[in-house]
């Protein structure tokens, strides 16, 4: 069981992104429509679509907002023409990010993103200087408490998983090919695990080590990027200190 853990860095944005509900349908809402327009409005065809709806669901979206945005996106109601985009950026400390966003104009979304990296000691970066730093991967978390760490394995393992490793924090960590997101979640659901958090992540290779300083720095550029309309998510490659 080798590799690093995800929990560090997703459990210090997951409380603030829960007391921003209302943004993150929003969000949601958008990445549902981008992946409908692309493939199609049937979930069993649509992979894209079928992850999107179950971040969705996750995050506890009304099925009527969310059949509202399928139908946006298939062009059965009016909406929005977006483009998906990644960014790449460096913020203070040499730490590298991509940013995913969901825009209908690329000439808002990317001033508005270099401004807020500006002012935080950032800067947006050349296409191709970060994003290789990076590989998509399906991230799971796992709490560990009462678990079996072999059973996690044997399941995961059978279900697409490339990696397991307990972690000291009390969780364990999976990660797998994004295209075995879906089948892997519900193997880990069906087994009544409790998963503290799934979701397709780009994961660095190797990490910048962070003092409490430069981790409060890089959380409050993370919230102000986090907080545009057109940003879905921002992964980066800082290892942040113990909570």
């Amino acid at each position: 069981m080798a590799g690093h853990s995800h929990w560090a860095n997703i459990q210090r944005t997951k409380s603030k992104m829960d007391a921003r509900r209302g943004k993150i349908f929003s969000k949601w809402a958008k990445l549902i429509m981008a992946a409908a327009r692309s493939g199609g409005p049937d979930p069993a065809m649509n992979l894209k679509l079928r992850y999107a709806i179950e971040r969705a669901r996750a995050d506890n979206m009304p099925k009527d907002s969310i059949e509202r945005a399928i139908k946006k996106g298939a062009g059965e109601l009016e909406g929005q023409a977006l483009e998906e985009v990644v960014y790449e950026a460096y913020a203070p400390g040499g730490v590298a990010l991509l940013i995913e966003a969901l825009t209908d104009n690329r000439n808002r979304t990317a001033p508005n993103l270099r401004a807020v990296l500006t002012r935080r000691g950032g800067s947006l970066a050349n296409s191709g200087s970060v994003a290789w730093q990076f590989a998509r991967k399906a991230v799971f978390v796992l709490d560990a408490e009462g678990l079996d760490p072999d059973e996690v394995m044997e399941v995961a393992l059978e279900h697409g998983a490339e990696d397991v490793s307990v972690e000291e924090a009390g969780v364990i960590d999976v990660e797998a090919e994004p295209a075995a997101f879906l089948d892997l979640k519900a193997a880990l659901e069906e087994k009544g695990w409790t998963v503290l958090d799934g979701a397709l992540r780009y994961v660095p290779d190797n990490t910048v080590p962070l003092d409490e300083a430069g981790a409060r720095k890089l959380q409050d550029l993370l919230d102000a990027l986090e907080d545009d309309e057109d940003v879905q998510a921002v992964h980066h490659n800082a290892e942040l200190p113990a909570a």
